[in-house]
């Protein structure tokens, strides 16, 4: 009788234990597996990055500017936090013109709606340096608040890791 006790418990226990394991890895697979909430958001923010990003990598600071916030909250891990849109643009126009390029890494963009906002958007893309075409670009995640301003999206809030 206590042996089918023993045996009874262990196999109860190894049935909940495969049973949490199951029920993990379909969350994972859930994050693994992004799909948007919202396909519209998702392709409307996909096109704002492209619009924004081609005109870094083109060197448009106009067309920065008028898609940064006026209140731009720009976070960089390395760099600190910068709140001048003017400073940001002159920084670009410095350090990035002619001199880096962006590349969005295909496939790695999920976008949030805020509620009475507008979206987050969370993703990876690579720089690249022009002055050394065979160094590495190495992956870096970044995060952008979209702020939807009477139908115009603004970057509010940027954070940059490297």
């Amino acid at each position: 009788m206590k042996k089918s006790i023993k045996l009874f418990t262990i196999l109860f226990l190894i049935t909940a234990f495969v049973s949490c394991i199951t029920k993990a890895e379909k969350k994972f697979a859930q994050i693994r597996n992004y799909v948007p909430v919202d396909k519209k958001l998702f392709d409307e923010i996909k096109a704002m990055d492209k619009v924004f990003f081609d005109a870094y990598n083109d060197c448009d600071l106009e067309k920065q500017a008028s898609i940064y916030s006026d209140d731009i909250e720009f976070f960089h891990d390395k760099g600190g936090l910068m709140t001048s849109k003017k400073e940001l643009i002159e920084g670009t126009k410095q350090n990035i013109c002619d001199k880096v390029t962006r590349e969005l890494i295909d496939g790695t963009i999920e976008v949030y709606p805020i509620k009475n906002y507008g979206a987050v958007q969370i993703g990876f893309h690579k720089f690249y340096n022009n002055q050394e075409p065979d160094a590495e670009s190495i992956p870096s995640k970044f995060i952008i608040m979209w702020h939807n301003e009477n139908g115009h999206w603004k970057i509010s809030k940027v954070i940059s890791l490297h």
